[in-house]
């Protein structure tokens, strides 16, 4: 072991004396070439400490988050999720100071599952939603419906009083209940025959009457005289004359069963809706 030690000293002692000959600009690339890659990965490291300390101190708890899935985003309304977050905090009370509200516009969700963006889309949402941090899903009437069968929503009627619903009642969106007790089958064959006659069927979501169990879990919103109708996200839906089994596909809100506080999602669509907007 003593005569390594030797044998290593010995090499220190000559890289001494070779570096202490040097010029400044041979010993900046003789530094570059021996410890290059210990410098990047102490840059990365201390970047990432510092990104992270800033970040932790400037994070405020998020007092609302909404998704808004498939909104068509552009130049003339892109600063209309950002407008919302001041708006509706101030709306409902939220002290700005402590706490922040988030209209997440970012994400998109199609039918075949889409590409590694969208998977990673989904993947945020389920654990958002597992944590009880999504207060307000907002999506078209296939995608959102696609959830309702996940039994993923409130039923609203008994999460609210029928007063507080009273502005709504009009508006509410029905999914079949009876659907999720049904027996799809054991093979994925069966499940995904049992799936696609689902989507194929035709049903009013807006009439309770034409369903075997009727769930209230979510609200319609028309696409005039409010400010999510105004900011433009949904128009393609009416341009493409989309539809979704067998009636017109909607805009709707929903709240996730994972969210505490229902109630302050039900304050956001009032600020919607405020003055007809």
């Amino acid at each position: 072991m003593s005569s390594q030690n030797s044998v290593i000293e010995e090499i220190r002692e000559q890289q001494r004396k070779a570096f202490a000959t040097m010029t400044p600009k041979e010993k900046l690339a003789y530094f570059w070439d021996y410890y290059k890659v210990h410098t990047i990965a102490a840059v990365i490291v201390i970047v990432f400490v510092i990104s992270f300390i800033n970040a932790y101190r400037s994070s405020k708890p998020t007092a609302f988050y909404a998704v808004l899935i498939n909104a068509d985003t552009y130049g003339d309304n892109a600063a209309a999720a950002s407008f919302w977050n001041e708006g509706f905090m101030e709306y409902a009370g939220i002290d700005t100071e402590t706490y922040q509200a988030n209209i997440d516009t970012s994400i998109s969700i199609s039918a075949d599952g889409g590409d590694q963006y969208e998977v990673a889309s989904r993947q945020k949402m389920a654990a958002m939603m597992h944590a009880g941090d999504i207060h307000a899903i907002v999506a078209d009437t296939e995608t959102f419906e696609g959830y309702a069968r996940l039994d993923y929503f409130y039923d609203l009627t008994a999460a609210f009083t029928a007063e507080e619903l009273a502005p709504y009642a009009d508006l509410l969106y029905y999914t079949e209940g009876a659907a999720f007790d049904a027996d799809t089958g054991d093979t994925l064959e069966e499940m995904e025959a049992a799936q696609e006659a689902v989507y194929n069927s035709v049903i009013d979501h807006s009439d309770p009457s034409a369903m075997e169990k009727p769930v209230a879990v979510g609200i319609r919103i028309p696409q005039a005289g409010n400010r999510l109708a105004g900011s433009g996200y949904y128009d393609y839906i009416a341009e493409r004359d989309y539809t979704f089994q067998g009636y017109p596909s909607e805009i709707v809100i929903g709240i996730p069963v994972s969210v505490e506080n229902p109630k302050i999602t039900l304050q956001f669509l009032d600020y919607l809706f405020e003055d007809n907007a």
